[in-house]
């Protein structure tokens, strides 16, 4: 049982828990019993939480805001375009205490050691890689763009950009590949039908250090610049360590720090695997077009054998001509380099017509008959082997011909063909079979020495070269090495 006077202590102590819940103030009593009627030392304190933690508690919030507003406008001042908040997540939470004790001091030398300024910034990725943070989302989008027209011009950018909004904003179930249909193209002309990236674009807001906030134009030159990617190259024949670095646009000193291995005098073996940094751009944008362009036809050469023509001759028998066609192509395009071409349709307008040649097959045997003919083209025979004018004539003279063609007597190689002292232009002609014909004073010879020659073939031109008194050819003929009447073998 409560005595009088405890009665009326826990009376009032109800009444002032009453008092402060009705205000929405929540007080602890961290030691002992003190009776508000008794004390005045209740007061507020605001406990100071930063990420979570609690870091003690001030008299006063104006405290910590003061800091707050003291280090946003140190760093206004230097990122002046850029909206700033601190970095870590400050709260406090204040409450009705007896005896309140504060960390004033303790709590200022701490925010001011561990608080941040950070930029609320848009992070622009592509694909998996975080390219860069921008002051806004517009900002972002402007690199994109302008990365997009290195490869396309403005005006068709937005063409292709506004089609494909129209195509989202739709609410039809039709589904469009590109924001147009392949149109009917005059020769000579294109169409770009798409431009995109070949990775997905997300934007997504940051709190970052206001140093690694860009401007449009240094994301631009990231993009352009592209990402290093270590990879291995394999070694091919005939390549040597400057080819390989220039390659990959590295230096020869870079490739051998990236390979320690590998010395400047190392003899690398086909199939090695060569450590390589390479850049490769971020992203690529990729230009879908149509084309259509009047293209030749090359004519083939098509090869008609005949045994006709003598083995080696040859002769045109067709002259070619190109053709012309008409050709469609779907063309992608990446980073300003053609990476694929398909035909789409294709229209002969001119065929080609080939060019015919006619080679020979026919073999000259070497080895003669025996039997000789006529060496010339018509004529009479104006001298006769034996003595005249005081010496052995070893040959017959042939004069009067219809033309002045020389033809070899049989088949046979060709062993002598030039000038000779008082023959002048002479040939002779080993038939193979123990015969030897000469034929002298030619104007011209036709063939040269190892030259295998047919029976009636043209190998010179009649003339009166050398110890000759007029146009004429002197024909001697050997067998066995003896000298022979040439009307003996003739027919």
């Amino acid at each position: 049982m409560f005595s009088g006077k405890e009665k009326q202590i826990k009376q009032k102590n109800s009444l002032l828990k009453r008092a402060i819940i009705g205000t929405g103030i929540i007080s602890v009593l961290l030691t002992g019993i003190v009776f508000a009627e008794e004390s005045t030392n209740v007061g507020k304190v605001h406990h100071v939480y930063v990420n979570g933690k609690h870091i003690g508690q001030v008299s006063d919030q104006q405290i910590v805001e003061e800091i707050i507003n003291e280090k946003l406008q140190q760093a206004q001042g230097k990122y002046e375009d850029i909206d700033l908040d601190i970095g870590e997540n400050v709260k406090f939470v204040s409450e009705l205490v007896f005896n309140p004790t504060y960390h004033n001091d303790a709590i200022t030398k701490y925010l001011e050691e561990n608080l941040t300024v950070k930029a609320d910034a848009v992070e622009l990725s592509i694909g998996d890689e975080v390219v860069g943070y921008f002051e806004d989302e517009m900002d972002a989008k402007k690199v994109i763009e302008d990365y997009k027209l290195k490869y396309i011009d403005k005006e068709t950018l937005e063409l292709i950009e506004s089609a494909k909004s129209t195509v989202e904003e739709s609410n039809g179930p039709q589904i469009v590949d590109t924001p147009f249909e392949p149109a009917d193209i005059a020769v000579g002309e294109s169409i770009i039908l798409d431009v995109a990236l070949s990775k997905d674009v997300s934007y997504s807001t940051k709190k970052v250090n206001p140093k690694e906030v860009l401007t449009v134009a240094d994301g631009l030159k990231l993009l352009e610049k592209g990402t290093l990617k270590e990879e291995k190259h394999t070694v091919q024949e005939g390549e040597v360590l400057g080819s390989i670095a220039s390659k990959y646009d590295l230096s020869l000193e870079t490739l051998l720090e990236l390979n320690p291995s590998i010395k400047e005098d190392t003899l690398i073996q086909i199939g090695q695997e060569v450590n390589v940094t390479e850049l490769k751009p971020f992203v690529d944008v990729v230009v879908k077009k149509e084309e259509k362009k009047k293209e030749e036809i090359n004519y083939e050469t098509e090869i008609v054998e005949s045994d006709d023509l003598f083995k080696g001759d040859q002769k045109v028998k067709q002259q070619g001509s190109d053709g012309e066609k008409v050709v469609h192509y779907a063309v992608e395009i990446r980073n300003g380099k053609v990476t694929n071409r398909d035909v789409l349709e294709e229209e002969v307008t001119k065929e080609a017509v080939n060019k015919v040649i006619v080679k020979g097959t026919k073999v000259i045997p070497s080895r003669g008959t025996g039997n000789l003919s006529w060496p010339a083209v018509g004529g009479y025979i104006s001298s006769h082997v034996g003595y005249r004018w005081g010496s052995y004539h070893k040959g017959i003279d042939i004069a009067g011909p219809s033309n002045r063609s020389i033809l070899a007597a049989d088949n046979g190689t060709v062993v002598f063909a030039g000038y000779q002292g008082s023959f002048g232009n002479k040939i002779e002609i080993n038939h193979n079979n123990g015969m030897k014909t000469i034929y002298a004073h030619l104007s011209s010879i036709n063939v040269k020495v190892g030259q295998v020659v047919q029976k009636g073939q043209q190998i010179g031109v009649m003339g009166s070269t050398g110890n000759s008194t007029g146009v004429h050819l002197h024909f001697e003929v050997y067998k066995n090495g003896a000298l022979q009447n040439p009307l003996n073998y003739l027919n």
